[in-house]
C-alpha cells in the first residue's frame, strides 16, 4: 500500500496517483486507488467515477465490491473518499483491507493535520510529490519529516509540472527521485505523462523499493545491496567502513551501484562527471538505487568531502568513486580525515563503501585506508584465455566483527543469475585457502 503525499495543495498528488495506478495496471497488477481525502475529494472527478458508493461503504473484504472500474482500464478501481454525512475513520477502514496481490495507491490530503497524518501512518510506504514551486518544496520536506516521524519508509519523491527536477530535490539524500511527470494541459491522456509513469513503476519494480527501511537498533544488521554477500553475512552492523579493492577493470564499480540499492546513498566520484555516474546508474541491469551523485574536483578534496558528510543523513550509505585521488593527500591530512569518516558513518548509524582500485604504484595512503577499515572485500576478475566469459570472484580478507566467513563468491554481473558458491575445482580451491589465509586477527 502506497501513501501519495504532499503538503502542498496543488502539487499534483491525485494526477500522480492515477498516473501510476494506470502504469501498474499496465503491468497486469490489479490496481485499486483510494481517496483519503475527506475534506476536499477529487479522485472521482479525475477518474470519471460515481460519487457513491465511498470508502464508507466497505465491510471486511469487500473493497473490490465496493471500488469502481475507472473507464478505459482493464486492472484499475477507484474508491472515492467518505462523503461528509458518513461517519467513518478513514485509517481504520484502509487497515481493514485485506488485497495482497492488489496494489493499493492512497491519495493523500494536503496540510499536515491528522486527516493527513493517517493515511500515511497505515500505509507500507510514501511517495513525496512536488512542484518547483519553493512552497511546495517546503510541504515536501514536511511531508519527509511526516513519514519519518511516523516510521514509514520513503520510496521517492515524484516530481510535477515542471521542465526539470530542482536542485533542492536531488540534494535530499535519503529520498531518491523516482521519476518527473512533465506539465500537461491533459495530463492522464497524455503520451509523455503515461511514458514517464511508467518509468516510474519499472524503478520501483527493479528496485524493489518497498523493502527499503531504516535500522531499528545498532544490533540489526543492514544489507550491503550485493545479494550474494548478503545471503553469506546477513549484512553488515550499522557504522560500517567497507574497503572495496579490486584491478581497474574489474567492473567493481557494478558493486559499488548494487550498494546504492538498499537506502538513500550519497555517491562521490573523484573520477568521472556525476551525469555519466547517473547514466551508469539508470543502465545497469542490477537492482540499483537513485543516489544523490557529486563531484570532488582537485583542489583540496579531503574538505570537500568533510563538508559532505557533515549532511550525511542517519541510516545512510556512502560510496565513495575512488580513492586513490584522496590517498594521495598529505599523510596527516588523510589520517584525520578518515578518522573523521569513520566517526560521522559511525554516529549516523550508515555504511561506507571506500572503493580501492590496485595500481602497480598503490598510493601511499592505502595502507590507512585498510587499517581504519571494518571490512575489506577484494574482488578478483579472471580472464580465461579461451575465450570464456569473464568471471568475478569475492572475497573478504577482512572483517571486524571476526564473521568467520571464508567462502569466496561468484559474481555475475549481466543481472541475469544469481550469485553462486565457486565450485569446488582443485584451482579455486587453492585460491580461496590463500585468501582464508590472509584473514587477520579481529583485533586489528
Amino acid at each position: 500500500m502506497i501513501a501519495i503525499a504532499g503538503v502542498k495543495g496543488g502539487c499534483g498528488k491525485t494526477t500522480t496517483t492515477l498516473a501510476l495506478a494506470e502504469a501498474f495496471g499496465r503491468t497486469g497488477t490489479p490496481v485499486i486507488a483510494v481517496d483519503a481525502d475527506r475534506q476536499l475529494p477529487n479522485l472521482h472527478v479525475r477518474a470519471g467515477i460515481d460519487r457513491r458508493p465511498t470508502l464508507a461503504a466497505v465491510t471486511d473484504d469487500d473493497v473490490r465490491r465496493v471500488a469502481q472500474r475507472k473507464p478505459e482500464s482493464t486492472n484499475v478501481d477507484v474508491l472515492p473518499a467518505p462523503t461528509a454525512d458518513e461517519r467513518v475513520d478513514v485509517a481504520s477502514a484502509i487497515e481493514t483491507f485485506d488485497l495482497d496481490s492488489t496494489q493499493v495507491i492512497l491519495d493523500c490530503p494536503s496540510g499536515a493535520g491528522p486527516d493527513a497524518v493517517d493515511p500515511i501512518s497505515v500505509a507500507d510506504a510514501v511517495i513525496v510529490v512536488t512542484t518547483d514551486d519553493e512552497r511546495s518544496l517546503e510541504g515536501a520536506e514536511t511531508t519527509i519529516e511526516m513519514a519519518t516521524r511516523l516510521g514509514t519508509p520513503i520510496l521517492g519523491t515524484v516530481v510535477t509540472q515542471c521542465g526539470a527536477v530542482p536542485d533542492d530535490v536531488r540534494s535530499w539524500l535519503d529520498v531518491p527521485v523516482l521519476g518527473r511527470l512533465p506539465d500537461a494541459d491533459a495530463p492522464l491522456s497524455n503520451a509523455d505523462v503515461r511514458d514517464a509513469a511508467d518509468e516510474v513503476v519499472r524503478t520501483l519494480r527493479r528496485r524493489n523499493a518497498t523493502a527499503r527501511t531504516l535500522p531499528g537498533s545498532a544490533d540489526e544488521l543492514l544489507a550491503t545491496g550485493i545479494d550474494a554477500l548478503d545471503r553469506r553475512l546477513g549484512g553488515v552492523s550499522p557504522g560500517t567502513v567497507v574497503a572495496l579493492t579490486a584491478d581497474p577493470a574489474s567492473q567493481a564499480e557494478q558493486l559499488l551501484y548494487q550498494a546504492t540499492a538498499p537506502r538513500g546513498t550519497l555517491y562521490v566520484t573523484t573520477r568521472r562527471s556525476a551525469r555519466n555516474v547517473e547514466r551508469a546508474l539508470e543502465s545497469s541491469t542490477l537492482p540499483t538505487g537513485a543516489p544523490t551523485v557529486r563531484r570532488l574536483n582537485r583542489t583540496d578534496p579531503l574538505a570537500q568531502l568533510r563538508t559532505m558528510l557533515e549532511k550525511l543523513p542517519d541510516g545512510a550509505t556512502l560510496v565513495v568513486d575512488a580513492m586513490t585521488t584522496l590517498e594521495r593527500c598529505d599523510e596527516d591530512d588523510y589520517a584525520g580525515f578518515v578518522d573523521a569518516l569513520e566517526d560521522r558513518i559511525v554516529a549516523t548509524g550508515s555504511v561506507a563503501f571506500l572503493y580501492c582500485p590496485n595500481r602497480d604504484s598503490p598510493p601511499s595512503n592505502r595502507p590507512l585506508t585498510t587499517h581504519f577499515a571494518d571490512v575489506v572485500l577484494d574482488l578478483e576478475t579472471v580472464v580465461p584465455e579461451t575465450g570464456a566469459a569473464v568471471e568475478h570472484y569475492l572475497s573478504v580478507p577482512k572483517h571486524r566483527a571476526n564473521c568467520g566467513f571464508s567462502e569466496t563468491i561468484e559474481l555475475a554481473f549481466d543481472g541475469a543469475s544469481d550469485a553462486v558458491t565457486v565450485p569446488e575445482t582443485n584451482e579455486q580451491s587453492s585460491r580461496q585457502s590463500d585468501q582464508c589465509a590472509l584473514e587477520p586477527d579481529s583485533s586489528d
